[in-house]
């Protein structure tokens, strides 16, 4: 009998059950050495990568012991982004379904405090948020910590890389001594062990590395120059004509820089980095899972916690100073049995850091030459999105505005693409060609036996 089966663990039938039916029949290495010890009460310091089933791995060990009866929030998850929370969230609710009433709540920046707070009035189990956000109602005395028995600590390295480390603690003070604490990292630099020493009690240590089948990406390096990236960096993407594109960069005003370089030489970019207020990080990450951006300039950080599928090509402007942040930026392409390509511009004083990329991945890199690449026209997105200023709390759902799109019988259902409807607000993809109409037709008729407004992002 295999030893990775959930049905060993001292885990309720419903509990296995659920995970049968989630598919989810033998643990990860992730979960089959850390649930032991969650289960058992043990703090735990995981090392392990995005993907690898973290979120089961301390999510089933908070719902096991979670008290249904109590309407008091019993656990804690801290992420960095709002987009990793929501990620985290949704995952934990398909796992607390094997039993009735477990509320868990979300709480982020980028949204209005009023209904957190209402919702916090209600009463919850669980809550999964970033740090801002929680301290905000901390401090506004609406929500109360005095009851947790877990806490985790999601993705601490990139918490810690934005600052967040003084909220921690700040948060950290309001809750019991006497709980569980799991923190879980893809890196371990020193200040996740300085504050493993202040809030945990003798952690335990895991560190799981991937040994599954290597994916299939092309990494090429090429050499440039201060004065020629920019323009080098435009030869590679004329070269790939990629649907979906990542730049790294190491600095938010690089990639501001960069992005309106390209913009400027008519192709369809757009910045993702911390200053950027969560409505605008919204539409950006829309446009981009849409179809309408295909190329986003990314910073670690804020590109840490996305679920992009399909991304084609993932290009470092910028070597990062960390070999290991090299390999989580590759690792976003060539996924789910998908080849993939990543492409490095380098200049003289970063190639000693290609050293430590090699020792990283262990094997030499390959280097390309960049006047052998192709000159391909501009690549032109073939969606624009729509945003409508409508969403759930509106009633509104896909069907909705398919529906309002496809009324004139001038649209067909197959040239709409992506919908993403949050709380307050949608986004649909058309394509380009019928993008104005469908425009008009969502101005000036109704959804709901309402009007709402509409706004072409292009």
């Amino acid at each position: 009998m295999s030893t990775k089966l959930f049905s060993n663990l001292p885990l309720e039938k419903a509990m296995i059950d659920n995970l049968d039916s989630m598919g989810y029949a033998e643990m990860t290495a992730i979960q089959e050495q850390s649930l032991p010890l969650t289960l058992a009460g043990e703090d735990v310091i995981a090392k392990a990568k995005t993907g690898s089933g973290k979120t089961a791995a301390f999510g089933l060990g908070m719902l096991h012991k979670l008290d249904v009866k109590k309407w008091k929030i019993q656990g804690l998850i801290m992420c960095p982004t709002r987009e990793l929370a929501d990620q985290v969230a949704n995952e934990l609710r398909k796992l607390a379904r094997f039993k009735h009433n477990i509320k868990i709540l979300t709480l982020c920046g980028g949204m209005p405090l009023t209904p957190q707070r209402i919702s916090l009035e209600h009463g919850a189990h669980i809550i999964v948020g970033t740090p801002g956000r929680i301290q905000d109602h901390i401090g506004k005395e609406t929500l109360d910590l005095s009851h947790v028995n877990t806490l985790i600590l999601d993705e601490a390295d990139r918490m810690l890389d934005m600052g967040f480390l003084d909220d921690i603690k700040q948060i950290i003070s309001n809750m019991p001594r006497d709980r569980q604490t799991m923190l879980f990292s893809a890196t371990y630099p020193e200040e996740i062990g300085f504050l493993s020493k202040t809030i945990m009690r003798n952690p335990k240590m895991i560190s799981v590395e991937h040994h599954e089948e290597k994916p299939n990406i092309t990494q090429t390096f090429y050499k440039t120059s201060e004065s020629e990236k920019d323009a080098d960096l435009l030869k590679l993407l004329l070269h790939h004509q990629a649907n979906a594109t990542i730049i790294f960069c190491n600095m938010k005003i690089t990639c501001d820089e960069v992005s309106d370089y390209l913009n400027d030489m008519g192709l369809y970019a757009m910045a993702l980095h911390g200053d950027l207020e969560q409505r605008e990080r919204t539409e950006v990450l829309a446009m981009f899972s849409n179809g309408s951006a295909s190329i986003l300039v990314a910073t670690d950080v804020a590109a840490r916690g996305l679920d992009i599928k399909d991304l084609d090509l993932v290009v470092n402007y910028e070597i990062p100073n960390q070999s290991e942040v090299y390999v989580h930026r590759v690792g976003r392409t060539g996924r789910a049995g998908k080849s993939g390509t990543a492409d490095t511009l380098y200049t003289p004083r970063e190639a000693s850091k290609i050293e430590s990329i090699e020792e990283e991945i262990g094997e030499g890199v390959s280097y390309g030459y960049l006047d052998k690449l192709k000159h391909n026209d501009l690549y032109i997105p073939k969606y624009i999105t729509l945003k409508i200023d409508g969403g759930k709390k509106d009633k509104l759902r896909p069907g909705d505005i398919v529906g309002a799109i496809t009324s004139s019988k001038e649209i067909k259902g197959d040239e709409i693409g992506n919908i993403n409807v949050t709380a307050m607000r949608s986004y649909v993809a058309v394509e380009r060609s019928k993008a104005k109409m469908a425009f008009n037709l969502i101005r000036d008729g109704k959804m709901k036996n309402r009007n709402f407004r509409v706004h072409l992002l292009d």
